[in-house]
C-alpha cells in the first residue's frame, strides 16, 4: 500500500480509502465491520463516511453508517489506527437532519449541531477530516464538473464560503475537528476556500472528493492543476462509475443484490455514449489481461493529482479485488489505449 501526504496536514494516508456509504442500508452492521477489519488488515488507514450515509438517502436509516464505525471503533479499540473523515451536508431541501426540522443549510447552527451529531455516532471526541459533502450555493450539479453551464439561480439565503470556512474553523480550536476538506466542489469554489484561509488565516482545506473515473475525467480541465500547485489532493469516488466499469451491468444485466438493480439508481452512468465508452474499457482491461475493476482504479490511483482513491463494495470479494489494485501500475501501452479511448470517446459520464 502506497501512503500519500494528505495536503499540507502532516498525515499520511493510504493510496486506497474505505468508502462506507453502503453500510446501515445494502450492508449489515456486521458486513460493515468485516469490511473494516479487512482493509485495516491490507493496510488501509483512511476511511470515508458522512453524516448523510447510508445511500440511497432517507429519514429513517440516516446516520446508521457512522453509528456502524462507531460500535467498531469501541469494540476493536482502533480509532488511534486510523484518519477518519466524515461529511456535512450542503443545501438541500430534505428537513430530516437537523432536530427543528430545519432544511439543510451551511449555518453555524447546522454545521454545530452536525458535527456534534456525528461525534456521537461515532463514538469519538474528534474526525480527523471533515467534510463539507457539497456547496451550500447553488451550483451546476452535485458532480461540481458538468459539460455545460446552466446558469443557476443565486440562492437569497447562501451562507458565504468565508462564513462557513470560519466555523470550521471554530471547530478545529475545540478540537472537535482536525483538518478540513471540500466535496463535490468547482474550481472556482476551491480558490475562494483558499483564499479566504490564506486572507483570514482560517484552516486550510487539505483534500477535494469529487467524482472521478475513467468515463469521468473533468477533473483534469480545472481542477487538476489546482489539486497538484496548492495541495489540495483529490479523493476520487465513483472509480469504478458506481460499478459500471467492472461490466457487471453490461447488456442490460440486473445482478441480484446490486445498487441499480435494488434502487434504479445510477442514471448518471447510462447518459447518451456512456454504454460504448463504458464497453471499450472493459474490452481494453480483458485484452490486456487484468481485471476490469482493478484496472480502473489502478488509473485513478496513477494520477499525480490523486490522494486516495475511495473503495465502495458490499461484498468481501469485491473489495478483495479492489484492495488488490492498490499493488497494481499499468503499462504503457495500456495508458496510451485509455488515452486513446478517452480521446474518442470523452466524458459521458460528468
Amino acid at each position: 500500500m502506497d501512503y500519500r501526504p494528505l495536503g499540507r496536514t502532516g498525515l499520511n494516508v493510504s493510496s486506497l480509502c474505505l468508502g462506507t456509504m453502503t453500510w446501515g442500508e445494502q450492508n449489515t452492521e456486521a458486513e460493515g465491520h468485516a469490511q473494516m477489519d479487512l482493509a485495516l488488515d491490507r493496510g488501509v488507514n483512511f476511511f470515508d463516511t458522512a453524516e448523510l450515509y447510508p445511500i440511497p438517502r432517507n429519514p429513517e436509516t440516516q446516520g446508521r453508517t457512522e453509528r456502524i464505525i462507531g460500535t467498531w471503533m469501541k469494540q476493536r479499540g482502533t480509532r488511534d489506527k486510523i484518519v477518519l473523515a466524515t461529511k456535512v451536508v450542503g443545501r438541500s431541501d430534505a428537513t430530516w437532519f437537523r432536530k427543528d426540522g430545519s432544511e439543510s443549510r451551511l449555518t453555524r447552527a447546522q454545521i454545530e449541531e452536525a458535527i456534534d451529531q456525528s461525534l456521537r455516532n461515532l463514538q469519538t471526541d474528534y474526525v480527523d477530516l471533515y467534510q463539507v459533502h457539497w456547496p451550500d450555493r447553488n451550483t451546476t450539479g452535485f458532480g461540481a464538473n458538468p459539460t455545460r453551464w446552466n446558469d443557476p439561480e443565486p440562492a437569497g439565503d447562501e451562507n458565504s464560503i468565508e462564513s462557513t470556512l470560519e466555523v470550521l474553523g471554530d471547530l478545529v480550536k475545540a478540537g472537535k475537528v482536525r483538518h478540513v476538506g471540500i466535496s463535490n466542489e468547482s474550481a472556482w469554489g476551491t480558490m475562494q476556500y483558499l483564499k479566504a484561509s490564506d486572507m483570514r488565516g482560517l484552516p486550510r482545506v487539505a483534500s477535494i472528493q469529487n467524482a472521478y473515473s475513467l468515463v469521468n475525467r473533468t477533473f483534469e480541465t480545472a481542477l487538476a492543476e489546482i489539486a497538484v500547485r496548492e495541495d489540495v489532493g483529490l479523493l476520487a469516488y465513483s472509480a469504478l462509475a458506481q460499478g459500471y466499469l467492472t461490466g457487471k451491468y453490461r447488456d442490460g444485466a440486473l445482478p441480484q443484490g446490486a445498487r441499480k438493480t435494488l434502487f434504479n439508481m445510477m442514471q448518471r452512468y447510462e447518459r447518451p455514449g456512456a454504454s460504448e465508452a463504458i464497453n471499450d474499457y472493459v474490452d481494453l482491461a480483458r485484452e490486456a489481461g487484468l481485471d476490469p475493476a482493478m484496472m480502473a482504479i489502478a488509473f485513478a490511483q496513477s494520477r499525480s493529482f490523486v490522494t486516495s482513491v475511495i473503495l465502495g463494495a458490499t461484498r468481501r470479494e469485491q473489495l478483495e479485488v479492489d484492495l488488490d489494485a492498490a499493488d497494481l501500475i499499468l503499462s504503457d501501452d495500456v495508458l496510451k489505449r485509455i488515452d486513446e479511448i478517452h480521446q474518442c470517446r470523452g466524458n459521458p459520464c460528468p
